[in-house]
């Protein structure tokens, strides 16, 4: 390039100075740059030290932009230039000039922006340092406004001299103020448009500028993660580890890990690629917390914080973290107590009846989400994220332990799973997505089996199995970790050995060495000496015989639903599983288990029933089995068929049963009854498990011959037993010496063969349902002789052992078993299982309803056709019939709930047990009327008067059946069929049962002719349940009353709760009109009436119910003039026989809602910001739940305190008095935490309290608070009243423990109440009483007179009375000995002011006075004297302050317990400004020196009292 300057005319004109050095030209000053040696001796050209050529040098770098490679040229002269100008400092003042062309240039897009932009603007970098100040000024104006042109990611070049400029002028001493210039041009790059490449861009410089202050970094985070989402996808992790890098440099930790997760955390879906993102996210989380821990710990403190964050992304990030091991601990227990607690909320907010709807809609909403969160969690974790997958296995197994702190309190619900549940979904789908976390899963389970506690191992043991029937051939190559696991299976407990057998049981089926390892374990247990393992090892044999005729009869490949198929050598090991059968190979295993104890014969038995059940063509097999062992106890040409005697067993002075022979009949006749008849069993099962084989004509002439000798046996004994004379069969053994030990046999015996006589009931009551009318009168007859033997012999065993009849008890001895076990998910309960169908029972409760209907039992049956006819045999028949009815029919309820569903005994013994609620209600209600015959008999014989109390047991005995058959079937599907048929049963006199309670409608309910369409539960309670009641307290059967209000509460869970209004309504009527005295019958109808009664209205009861109860028991005034005549007018059914368990009841009541008021007041401390009373709004827009818990809590607690008012009136017992204190104590708790939630913090303005609130604190302290001192002194007194006994003792201190703990809360609350008067200006404690006696010592009686003298003589001296003192050897006497002058202390208060106060010892202190003073709000001097709450002996104490007015006011405060105090005397002012004196005395043996009423001195005598009256009158005149 040619260069113009040396024809400057400005040279010609100047003439007289020195001509200029020759101009250089840009090409020139490259070459010169690239060929000059700094330590050359050869200086720079003139022309370049010569400021006249800056202007010609910038010219240049103009021209060369407009060349055809202007980038090249540029950044060529421009290092040319800037390295020539580092060499020699004459040519700083060219930096600026060069800086600000290339800046003009850059963004007018003359040059290209390229790299070689980004490495001049670095240059310049170097340079910037020789600018003045205020050229950089303009420089980073120019810059600012340039920024809302940067589009690209190129155009950001410019921002690399940003962070430079910015810092020189922050230090820079040349400008005024360079802090407010610096703030002032970041809110202008704040104000401006961002584009995404300059928010990522800002964010990568930002690091440069820590000297911003925290307000402007969180905004600046606030506009960064608000156009996050505009942000492309493949720039979102660079811009997360940016701002990872900005959080560990202190730029806003909490901020950035807040915006991470709430941005990542409210994307929905975002398809492969957004999981992709999320988990190179997440892998830089892990590793910017592996170089800053405290990143972490934010993520940790934000999800404790704050429930709302909980989210996929938050899961996902605190199982990365968990992946740093100082922090594993830590992350894993946030996760597992957000999800607990969160349960927990949702099943408290279900139970609290006074949460609205909308708040238990907003638990489950939350817990839902929380458990969608994890799942997700888990369901993405193959997206980049495997460094989390043993964060996700801890998580899991950490879940399915928290069982054991939860397993009572979780209970199961349909629309969410428990966090047990929820910990095996997530290990379920873990096994699912990862292949490598397989092999982990399978040895945690193993670990925690042998390690855990059984109530967490059957978890575990669940979770195994799931994992076995959900991914059947994947866990073929983890058998060996299962054989490990079954190495132990002697050394488990019993419950866990065999449900871990029954969970590998479908992988025994499809593998032979899985099955033949358990077989070989098993053996081994049977010859362990401990009873426990060899029950668990017979029953998992018995299940594995099952599993193996279940896999034939379903097919080679029962397992095809398995999410994986098998490969070709896990099948062909699923083809040699399919053996010859196990029955056959563990015969002689199974002969053994004939010779163990009862318990383990009693489960064999089971078994090969099951196996009949499982498959019908082994009978013969089992047939062939059995009869050998049954002919040990069958003697068929013996005069006893049975030998009884030889099932039981004598060893160590104790009488065993050896043979449960029942059990082994009862096996025998359900075969039998189960067998086809003509058709041919299958052969291959027969004889030959004894070790031979017969011909195939021998075998089936054996097997026949088996089966037969066995039905004819059985068809003897039936026959014998009918006719058998019972004390044959209970015949004395010639080896027993012990009257004890024949007692024992005969019982155990007796035992036995009631067991089989229900079996011979069952055979005959399976014949009588199939039989045809001829043959029925016979098997009826037969039927009830059964039955006559049973209660006689029953009868028997009663009068030999004085015992019950649960014949249970003598087995759970004989099995040395006192526990119950469990085997395959079916209990075994010290009750045996039923040998009686559940048929059988519902023909029998058919034929006593239909005998009783047809006016009196049939005489045929009764006289057995020829006997005599006596009006009294026919009921004392049926009564023996029904009595066996009922019995039977409850036992078999009872133990229906604890088998197991899918146990295959059920359906044969238990059948369709929800067909027993009909006949039994039918049965009830004839009970409870009679017959036309029984009727006439009686007035004939005068004898029968007893009926009606005779069938009161009965009676008794069928709503016990029926409260248990409905508790089992309630959460059955069956239970809507059960209540559909008890609601067509309706009393025999319907019109007059209706009429009975019809007044009762028309008083307290909904009319009932208004058209309405009743439910079953509502038309069960009103056509039975309400009559039955209104009879039964008629007939004074409170038993039955009360288990009639059970069965209301049961089947009031599925009431809508308008309904429950209804019932809770009448039972409240009930309790108007009824005047019953039997404690527990009124205490169920009140519970009803409460109970079922909606918020608000249950304390509305409540309070009206205390209000009488006051009534009845009287207040302390009334019970010392004697008991008063108590006329009530609202509820009969209070009176003094019911009092106690009805004031029980009601505290009861409101402890209840005292602790759900402590659960709502903790969340509200979580819901509400800090120190804030403001409406949030969550990411969904919904309002925050903070108001509406509020209102509501206040209404409840207001309620409460209505209730206690008449409590603290009452003349209450020891017991509920201590309740009493204690429940006012924590109701004082939970408004103090009330009270705090509403004190703002200092710099932010206090809201006043609601209106709500303040009616609540009115309230309190009008009608609780100064009632409740008075309470606490009447209950000191009684002691002093009491004699002195051990009882007594225990009860002082207890009461030396609760009645100090109420005074600290009530004036804990007080605290705060004044707290908030001064913030608010509104005075709280307007209504307020302060307490009268704070310390009291208990004085002896002979003591009396010399210190009522003394504060006589002190009162007339000072005004004052002042008592004389004890030494301090007393003190120690009493367990006290401290002696302490005063210990004081001086603080400020909130306005700066002086305050004092003085703190005493607890305990033993003896003080003269201690006082405090501070100012109150108007500048007043308050002083206040603190006393130690026991033991202490104390003159005087006063305080003085001001009222609203300004009026002085003096009060004195005394100790509440054991000080010896005469008189404290304050000055107050009234509210019309007048002095007021006012004595604050101790409440025992004190003397007052001003006036009482004659209620506070009533407990003096009289002489006394008349002293004091004097006393004061003298100090009034002298006044």
């Amino acid at each position: 390039m040619t260069s113009t300057a040396s024809k400057n005319p400005s040279a010609v004109r100047h003439h007289q100075q020195p001509p200029l050095p020759p101009a250089l030209t840009d090409a020139d000053i490259v070459q010169l740059a690239q060929l000059y040696h700094p330590q050359s001796s050869t200086p720079l050209p003139a022309f370049l030290l010569s400021e006249d050529s800056h202007q010609t040098l910038v010219s240049y770098l103009h021209s060369r932009a407009s060349s055809p490679n202007p980038s090249l040229a540029v950044s060529e002269y421009l290092s040319a230039l800037l390295s020539l100008t580092q060499l020699h400092t004459s040519l700083s003042p060219l930096v600026p000039l060069l800086l600000s062309s290339y800046i003009s240039l850059y963004t007018s897009h003359k040059i290209p922006h390229d790299k070689s932009s980004l490495s001049i603007f670095q240059l310049f970098v170097t340079h910037i340092v020789t600018v003045q100040v205020q050229e950089l000024l303009a420089i980073v104006e120019l810059i600012i406004s340039y920024l809302p042109r940067i589009i690209d990611s190129e155009d950001t070049h410019i921002l690399a001299i940003f962070a430079k400029c910015i810092e020189l002028i922050r230090f820079s001493n040349e400008i005024g103020k360079p802090l407010e210039y610096v703030d002032k041009e970041f809110d202008k790059m704040l104000s401006c448009d961002w584009s995404k490449v300059l928010l990522l861009k800002l964010v990568e410089i930002v690091k440069d500028l820590n000297f911003i202050g925290k307000g402007k970094r969180k905004e600046f985070l606030e506009r960064v993660f608000s156009g996050m989402k505009n942000v492309d996808l493949q720039d979102l992790p660079g811009l997360v580890y940016q701002l990872l890098v900005l959080g560990s440099k202190g730029f806003g930790k909490k901020e950035v890990i807040e915006g991470i997760v709430m941005y990542f955390g409210g994307v929905k879906s975002g398809g492969s690629i957004m999981r992709q993102v999320e988990g190179t996210v997440l892998l830089h989380v892990n590793f910017a917390v592996k170089q800053n821990p405290s990143l972490g710990q934010e993520v940790l403190g934000l999800v404790r914080s704050d429930y709302r964050v909980f989210n996929h992304f938050t899961v996902a990030i605190l199982l990365s973290v968990a992946r740093v091991k100082r922090l594993t601990e830590s992350s894993i227990g946030v996760l597992k107590t957000s999800l607990f607690a969160a349960y927990k909320d949702l099943k408290f907010a279900r139970s609290c009846k006074w949460l609205s709807c909308d708040l238990k809609e907003h638990y489950l909403h939350t817990y839902k989400d929380m458990e969608n969160a994890v799942l997700r969690a888990v369901g993405e974790s193959n997206c980049g994220r495997e460094h989390v997958v043993p964060s996700i296995v801890q998580l899991g197994f950490v879940l399915l332990e928290g069982i054991e702190e939860g397993s009572k309190f979780f209970d199961k619900s349909d629309d969410v799973m428990g966090p047990d549940e929820l910990g095996a979904q997530v290990l379920k789908s873990l096994f699912e997505v990862h292949d490598m976390a397989r092999s982990e899963i399978i040895e945690q389970c193993k670990l925690r089996i042998l390690s855990l506690k059984p109530e967490q191992g059957f978890p575990v043991i669940r979770l195994l199995g799931c994992l076995i029937h959900t991914f059947t051939y994947p866990m073929l190559e983890h058998i060996s970790h299962l054989k490990e696991l079954l190495d132990y299976f002697t050394f488990m407990n019993d419950k866990v050995s065999s449900h871990l057998v029954a969970a590998l049981l479908p992988l025994s089926r499809i593998s032979r060495d899985l099955q033949d390892y358990t077989i070989l374990v098993l053996r081994k247990a049977m010859f362990r000496q401990e009873d426990s393992i060899r029950l668990a090892a017979t029953s998992s044999i018995v299940n594995l015989i099952l599993a193996e005729k279940q896999s034939t009869k379903d097919g080679s490949f029962s397992c095809q639903d398995s999410s994986s198929q098998a490969s070709s050598s896990q099948q062909a090991e699923v083809f040699r599983a399919l053996g010859s059968s196990l029955f056959q190979e563990l015969n002689g295993l199974l002969q053994r288990c004939l010779f163990q104890q009862a318990k383990v014969r009693e489960i064999l038995y089971r078994g090969l029933l099951k196996l009949v059940l499982v498959d019908p063509l082994t009978s013969g097999a089992v047939f062939d089995f059995l009869f050998p062992h049954f002919l040990r106890f069958y003697r068929e040409d013996a005069d006893v068929l049975l030998d009884v005697n030889q099932c039981t067993k004598s060893e160590s002075g104790k009488v065993y049963i050896q043979e449960p022979l029942d059990c082994l009949l009862s096996c025998i006749s359900w075969m039998l009854l189960l067998q086809p008849h003509g058709k041919a069993d299958h052969p291959s099962d027969s004889w030959t498990c004894f070790g031979f084989s017969l011909t195939q004509e021998n075998e089936q002439a054996g097997k026949a011959w088996s089966k037969g000798s066995l039905s004819n046996a059985l068809l003897k004994i039936r026959n014998y037993l009918r006719n058998a004379n019972m004390e044959g069969l209970l015949s004395k053994t010639q080896d027993t010496h012990s009257s004890h030990l024949e007692g024992e046999k005969r019982r155990c015996c007796s035992s036995i063969l009631l067991g089989i006589i229900e079996v011979m009931l069952n055979i005959v009551g399976t014949e009588f349902g199939k039989t045809t009318d001829g043959k029925k009168l016979e098997l009826e007859k037969e039927l009830f002789d059964f039955i006559g033997i049973f209660e006689s012999l029953d009868q028997n065993i009663c009068r030999q052992g004085g015992g019950s009849t649960q014949r249970g008890s003598i087995r759970t001895t004989a099995s040395n078993a006192s526990e119950e076990l469990e085997f395959s998910g079916s209990k075994l309960c010290p009750e045996r299982v039923p040998l009686l169908a559940t048929s059988i029972i519902y023909q029998l409760l058919q034929s006593t309803v239909e005998s009783w209907r047809c006016d009196g039992f049939n005489n045929n049956v009764a006289s057995q056709k020829n006997s005599q006819s006596s009006s009294g045999k026919a009921p004392t028949q049926y009564y023996k019939i029904l009595s066996f009815t009922l019995n039977i029919c409850l036992r078999q309820l009872k133990a229906s709930s604890v088998m197991r569903r899918q146990d295959p005994l059920k359906m044969l013994i238990y059948g369709e047990i929800k067909q027993l609620g009909s006949p039994l209600l039918k049965m009830i209600w004839c009970l409870l009327s009679e017959p036309k015959s029984m009727i006439d008999s009686r007035k004939k014989d005068a004898n029968m008067k007893k009926d009606l109390d005779d069938r009161k047991e009965y009676i008794h005995l069928g709503l016990l059946s029926l409260k248990e058959l409905l508790a089992v079937m309630l959460h059955e599907l069956d239970y809507s069929v059960l209540i559909d048929d008890l609601a067509t049963v309706s009393g025999p006199g319907d019109e007059g049962g209706n009429a009975m309670d019809g007044h009762r409608d028309t008083e307290c309910e909904k009319a009932d002719d208004i058209p309405y369409k009743y439910t079953s539960e509502e038309l069960f309670i009103k056509n039975s349940i309400r009559p039955l009641i209104s009879m039964l307290l008629t007939h004074s059967f409170f038993r039955e009353v009360e288990v009639l209000c059970d069965v209301i509460m049961l089947i009031s869970i599925k009431l809508p709760e308008e309904q429950r209004n209804l019932v809770g309504n009448w039972a409240k009527c009930i309790c108007k009109t009824s005047k019953t005295s039997n404690p527990k019958a009124a205490k169920s109808i009140v519970s009803i009436a409460i109970l079922l009664t909606s918020p608000p209205n249950d304390l509305v009861i409540a309070e009206d119910m205390a209000a009488e109860l006051l009534k009845v028991v009287g207040s302390e005034s009334e019970s010392e003039r004697g008991d008063s005549q108590v006329t009530l007018d609202a509820y009969s059914i209070i009176n003094k026989s019911t009092s106690a368990p009805l004031a029980s009841l009601i505290l009861d009541l409101v402890e209840s809602v005292i602790h759900e008021t402590e659960w709502v007041i903790m969340k509200l401390k979580i819901y509400s910001l800090p120190n804030m009373r403001a409406v949030l709004v969550n990411q969904k827009g919904e309002k925050d739940t903070r108001l509406a818990l509020e209102e509501t809590v206040y209404s409840r607690a207001e309620a409460v305190v209505q209730v206690l008012s008449s409590f603290v009136k009452m003349n209450l017992k020891d017991p509920q008095a201590e309740q009493l204190v204690k429940l006012a104590a924590r109701f004082y708790k939970n408004l103090s935490r009330m009270s705090k939630l509403l004190i703002a913090s200092k710099g932010v303005q206090q809201p006043l309290p609601s209106l709500k609130y303040q009616k609540l604190v009115e309230i309190t302290c009008r009608q609780l608070t100064a009632p409740l001192y008075n309470f606490v002194r009447l209950m000191q007194m009684k002691q002093l009243d009491s004699t002195k006994s051990k009882a007594l003792v225990s009860k002082i201190k207890r009461e030396n423990r609760c009645i100090p703990d109420l005074i600290y809360q009530i004036e804990d609350c007080e605290k705060y109440l004044i707290q908030i008067s001064k913030a608010t200006k509104i005075n709280l404690l307007r209504h307020a009483k302060r307490s009268t006696s704070r310390d009291f010592k208990i004085i002896e009686p002979q003591n009396f007179p010399v210190e009522e003298d003394a504060g006589i003589q002190d009162a007339d001296n000072n005004g004052a009375a002042r008592g004389e003192r004890e030494s301090s050897e007393n003190l120690r006497d009493e367990g006290h000995g401290v002696e302490d002058d005063s210990v004081a202390s001086a603080h400020d208060d909130d306005e700066g002011n002086e305050a004092e106060e003085a703190y005493n010892s607890p305990r033993g202190v003896e003080d003269d006075s201690v006082a405090g003073a501070f100012d109150d709000d108007e500048g007043n001097e308050v002083e206040a004297a603190y006393n130690s709450p026991h033991g202490v002996e104390v003159d005087s104490v006063a305080a003085a302050f001001d009222d609203d007015e300004g009026n002085e006011v003096e009060e004195a405060y005394n100790s509440p317990h054991g000080v010896e105090d005469d008189s404290v005397a304050g000055a107050a002012a009234d509210d019309e400004g007048n002095e007021v004196e006012e004595a604050c005395n101790s409440p025992l043996a004190v003397v007052a020196s001003e006036s009482e009423s004659d209620a506070e001195a009533a407990y003096l005598p009289k002489a006394k009292r008349a002293k004091m009256r004097r006393v004061v009158e003298d100090s009034d005149d002298e006044a």
